[in-house]
């Protein structure tokens, strides 16, 4: 396969950087008409914390009725009022997977991820579940938000993504990553139909010949706008007759060809993705909460009610019917009397 980048290149420690995230719309948060002010808020919080008991149910009236940016001024003023992060009183007063999951809500988006990021590099084994986070942060949210992520993680770690992912990922995935996470993409709706025309026949190419990590296949898909991309898959399909995923998991069923597909569902369709990875936390023995709680949490802002569609359209079953027993176990978070009950019935579940 000969490059073609020349040819084909497009023409026309604690940190909480603003970020973008959003990129497909239709999210679950329902917030309050009138919200009090960061204030106020973080006086109730302070109330919630004191006494024998913590009130995690008064923690969850505020933090789940807030969006990122309106949580984002409640822990300033919350430092600023009491000389404590907020953070690390929730982790002080809260227990277990409820304490994960709101603390992952409580952060900035970019930050969470960047935690996340770094919590899977740090892990003894690097295979395409532990690496997970980083194709749904490069493929499945804006180029802003991914910029404010590798920002975040060089002021959390002191060092760049690139760096940690270069010291602990081995090839193939190293490659794949690198291209992923330095990409900058052109996030308007501009479309090639010429170039996709021909991506697509190198794609084709790519898998025939089994050269899934050509230099040519990594510039496509960790440079191309989302659009551009969307296209070329689209016309891969119409061309070569088989979806674009499904090809190269026939051509073999290694690790490599799991995380090409999960590129491909992130880039051309974030909801199927998630709807997969909500799907496989809660089969077999066990619930993987981590996964589930990531997605909930991470799309909640996002996409969610689109994740719910595609969880019926794949599984052909309701999503709450499919984790009500983890709904049981995290509740207090998705699950207030006001915010849970809007969620679940007008969004994801069908209470």
């Amino acid at each position: 396969m000969k490059s073609f980048k020349k040819l084909l290149t497009s023409k026309p420690k604690t940190h909480s950087p603003e970020s973008s995230f959003k990129i497909g719309g239709m999210g679950s948060l329902k917030v309050l008409d009138v919200v009090p002010s960061p204030e106020e808020d973080s006086e109730k919080l302070k109330k919630a914390f004191q006494g024998l008991g913590t009130d995690e149910e008064g923690i969850i009236e505020i933090l789940g009725h807030r969006d990122a940016c309106q949580r984002k001024k409640i822990r300033e003023t919350y430092q600023q009022l009491y000389n404590e992060s907020l953070i690390d009183v929730l982790n002080s007063e809260l227990s277990g997977d409820f304490r994960k999951a709101v603390i992952l809500w409580t952060y900035d988006p970019s930050e969470r991820d960047a935690r996340l990021a770094n919590a899977s590099l740090k892990s003894m084994q690097k295979g395409v579940k532990e690496l997970e986070i980083l194709v749904e942060m490069s493929c499945a949210s804006s180029p802003q938000h991914l910029v404010a992520v590798r920002q975040a993680y060089c002021s959390l770690f002191d060092c760049s993504l690139e760096e940690d992912i270069v010291a602990s990922v081995s090839m193939p995935f190293k490659k794949i990553l690198l291209g992923l996470v330095t990409s900058y993409r052109y996030d308007k709706e501009l479309v090639d139909m010429d170039v996709a025309n021909i991506e697509a026949d190198r794609l084709h190419e790519a898998i025939k010949t089994n050269e899934l990590v050509h230099d040519d296949v990594v510039y496509m898909l960790s440079t191309r706008n989302f659009y551009q991309l969307r296209t070329t898959f689209e016309f891969y399909k119409k061309r070569h007759g088989n979806p674009i995923h499904k090809d190269i998991i026939k051509s073999a069923k290694g690790d490599l060809e799991s995380l090409l597909k999960m590129v491909i569902l992130c880039i051309d369709s974030p909801e199927k993705h998630f709807a997969e990875v909500v799907r496989t936390s809660i089969i077999g023995l066990g619930t993987d909460e981590d996964s589930l709680t990531r997605a909930i949490v991470s799309r909640a802002e996002i996409d969610m009610m689109k994740v719910r569609g595609e969880y019926c359209n794949i599984y052909k079953s309701n999503l709450d019917d499919a984790v009500r027993g983890y709904i049981w176990r995290l509740q207090k978070l998705l699950g207030d009397p006001t915010w849970w009950k809007d969620l679940i019935h007008s969004v994801m579940y069908t209470v």
